[in-house]
């Protein structure tokens, strides 16, 4: 079956809208796929003859009417560009293009397009694309270099030549450019591209105020204003950039699919876009020398993360239409940037070191004190600082969202700009940008600040990689890889946090000694996280430590050793071990939070509150209660409404009445259980391990009275939550687990019962 070559997709739409039909219609008509018929009015798939025959009669139409009679490029022609054999992917950027200069042909003002984006990204050979593609809809194509005004004057006086005008020899340039205007407004179905029109106050004295045809630019500029319509080009995705890479290095045919490369050369394909950004001209690049030299995708990936500088400085292959290399293209711009707007510069140096996809505007401001004079003064000055923002947009270096009050900025582009420095001056912008993470990450961590904390985080864990890096060994880098553990800790995100304290933990080891408190309080920081995930016998000894060396520096009556005491016991009681030492702990760390910060504080309500717990399960109920109601009048008393400190106390004393087995409590338990959960989902969300605690507590109690049905539901739900966050062999999950197959057995639901066993035993044997 054979297709019609060049795709003419408009025209058959334009057919089938005339005709009233919509495309299920003709689908169902001429016995095709929906979806098949789609990609061929978008023109992803050429149309074969004989579908297009049976459409013609199905319209009552010619196949000329479907189809242009010549395939022949337009008398006025000056497109400098071939067609580039490897173009992939942007096909909803075309389609968009198309639409958006075909509609409302009246106003002039909708037919200006400007394709933005960073150098590099593809702009340039998306419309030479579009030239190409679209070219039988036009009588004159017009392509114009915009980078300079000399440019811009000779390439219409190229253009008043090309459709021999009279004014085409005239010594006054400025004549043959108002000559070529009178063209354009006198004239249709023309195209007109202005190429690398970065300097758009220079370029709007050559576009048309009315016309009868459509202009495009391409520009690294973000602000366009009322010039023209703005279209974003994207990095491509990684299958459409891996796609290109094998199709440019000729692994694959052109017209092959991603399948057809082995799975070694897609996958390395795969993240060889992951390491370039899914940038075109750096993709370009790279399969320009996969080409040339014969090397695999995979040795690639290797000699580019060794070699990175020496790759991106080549360019390679035999191109018109971008040869300059990645590397020169972003230091050429920055050169201009530096010109401009030194501060500018600086600011870009210092995104060069911070997390490329979420640089907090706050951080530039919060971190002034740590940045050199320049940037510090606009940092400083809101003014200022948008002013050097504005500089660095107007060649798509950096991007901002107002929405968020986000800047990004392409891991190329970082890239590029370390390259260029000197190792010495990479050192101090990396500290630079480690400083003022420093100063903007939040000081205390809880529920208020979360949301900032989330929105540094990313900064906070590229330090991460910064201070191994550079053997960052400050205050400040251990201080960001605490804050950050903390944040990470609290959302449940243990194995982050497990990271972050073990380097700040290493640190400390390094620079202070294993005898100072800072290595004690990172001792102390990395066994509340074993306590959390219930990993008591790696927490103990951690505990141990941190408590001997309180004890040594502070004296045996401080606060830090009341906390470290406090913890300690904690531990042994949910481990189940210990119980009497748990109390002698207890009862030495309660005196010292009395006599340190009172008695109605959250320290020492946290310290009852833990003694409760402990009575509880040594059977002591009356001295528990009394304990869980004096600690819940507390925080009640001196902390906000909705607390997880409160939640805590609700719960706690909810279970204390089931635990008991008095019925006559159970509804108490139950306004606790329920007052307690809201708060819990309201702070934490659905899906952290202390809501799932509630949710066990509350099945419990359900159980207790008989509500089975709704008992499974909760255990359902708490046991999903603890085996995501917790993992399947936490002893947290277990206790669940173990609950949950009890009440299932006293269903009578005994198979369903073993078989939770049996698939919980398989997955602890699969960790």
């Amino acid at each position: 079956m054979s297709a019609i070559t060049p795709k003419y997709p408009n025209r058959i739409k334009a057919c089938i809208h005339a005709a009233g039909y919509k495309v299920r219609e003709i689908s169902d008509e001429l016995n095709i796929p929906e979806r098949t018929m789609r990609d061929y009015l978008k023109g992803r798939t050429a149309m074969p003859k004989e579908y297009l025959e049976a459409l013609a009669v199905l319209l009552g139409c010619s196949m000329d009417d479907l189809t242009p009679k010549s395939s022949a490029l337009p008398s006025f022609w000056n497109v400098p560009h071939q067609r580039n054999p490897f173009f992939t992917g942007r096909e909803a950027l075309l389609e968009h293009l198309h639409e958006a200069l075909n509609r409302g042909n009246a106003v002039a003002l909708t037919q200006t397009q400007a394709i933005c984006g960073l150098g590099g990204i593809g702009k340039t050979q998306a419309v030479i694309e579009y030239a190409y593609r679209y070219h039988y809809e036009y009588e004159a194509v017009f392509w114009v270099k915009a980078d300079t005004r000399e440019n811009l004057f000779s390439d219409f006086v190229s253009m008043a030549v090309l459709l021999n005008l009279p004014e085409q020899h005239a010594e006054d340039q400025s004549m043959v450019v108002t000559a070529v205007m009178r063209w354009l407004k006198t004239h249709t179905r023309w195209l007109l591209i202005l190429d690398n029109a970065d300097d758009l106050a220079e370029v709007r004295a050559f576009i048309p105020t009315t016309c009868g045809g459509h202009i495009l630019l391409t520009t690294r500029a973000q602000a366009i204003g009322r010039l023209a319509h703005h279209i974003e080009v994207e990095t491509m995705t990684p299958q459409v950039g891996a796609l290109f890479l094998l199709h440019r290095a000729s692994i694959i045919a052109t017209d092959a699919p991603l399948e057809r490369a082995s799975a070694a050369d897609r996958d390395a394909a795969l993240e060889i876009v992951r390491e370039l950004g899914g940038l075109p001209l750096a993709l370009d690049q790279a399969g320009a020398y996969l080409e040339e030299s014969s090397c695999s995708p995979q040795d690639y990936l290797s000699l580019y993360r060794k070699q990175r500088t020496a790759l991106l400085s080549r360019r390679g292959g035999f191109v018109t239409d971008h040869p300059e290399a990645v590397a020169t293209t972003w230091l050429l711009s920055f050169k201009q940037v530096e010109r401009a707007n030194s501060a500018a510069a600086d600011l870009l140096r210092l995104c060069a070191f911070l997390d490329p996809d979420a640089i907090p505007e706050e951080l530039i401001v919060k971190g002034a004190p740590s940045l050199n004079h320049a940037l510090h003064a606009v940092a400083t000055d809101p003014f200022a600082l948008n002013e050097a923002i504005e500089v660095l947009r107007r060649s798509s270096l950096v991007r901002r969202n107002p929405d968020t009050r986000m800047l990004s900025i392409h891991r190329l582009v970082q890239a590029a700009i370390q390259d260029d420095m000197e190792r010495d001056v990479q050192r101090l912008w990396a500290e630079r940008a480690l400083k003022a993470v420093y100063h903007t990450f939040p000081g205390q961590v809880e529920v208020t600040t979360w949301e900032e904390c989330q929105r540094c985080l990313p900064q906070a864990l590229n330090c991460a990689a910064l201070i191994e890096q550079w053997n960052f060994t400050s205050h400040e880098a251990t201080h960001v890889l605490n804050q950050a553990a903390y944040y990470l800790r609290e959302r449940a995100r243990y194995a982050e946090a497990e990271s972050l304290f073990q380097q700040a933990l290493q640190i400390r080891e390094q620079v202070f000694g294993p005898q100072h408190l800072d290595t004690a309080q990172s001792l102390y920081n990395l066994g509340r996280l074993y306590f959390d995930q219930g990993r008591y016998a790696e927490a103990e000894p951690l505990y141990q430590r941190a408590l001997s060396l309180r004890e040594q520096a502070l004296g045996s009556n401080h606060l830090e050793v009341a906390r470290t005491l406090n913890s300690l016991a904690l531990m042994y009681w949910a481990w189940g071990v210990k119980y009497e030492e748990a109390e002698c702990l207890y009862q030495r760390a309660l005196p010292i939070y009395e006599q340190t910060v009172g008695i109605e504080h959250p320290y020492t309500a946290h310290c009852m509150n833990n003694l409760a717990l402990l009575y509880v399960t040594q059977g002591c109920y009356t001295e528990a209660e009394q304990l869980h109601r004096r600690v819940l009048a507390i925080r009640e008393k001196i902390l906000d409404p909705v607390h997880l400190d409160t939640a805590q106390s609700l719960q706690n004393l909810a279970y204390l009445h089931v635990a008991q087995g008095k019925q006559e409590r159970y509804e108490e338990a139950k306004r606790l259980l329920e007052r307690s959960l809201a708060i819990r989902e309201q702070l934490l969300g659905f899906e952290h391990p202390q809501t799932a605690k509630s949710l066990h507590n509350l099945a419990l109690l359900y159980e207790a009275k008989g509500m089975y049905t709704e008992a499974e539901l909760l255990y359902q739900r708490a046991l999903a939550i603890r085996e995501k966050a917790l993992g399947r062999g936490n002893p947290k999950t277990l206790a669940t687990v173990e609950h949950y197959t009890a009440l299932l057995h006293k269903m009578e639901r005994h198979k369903e019962a073993m078989q939770l066993e049996t698939r919980i035993q398989a997955r602890q044997g699969d960790e």
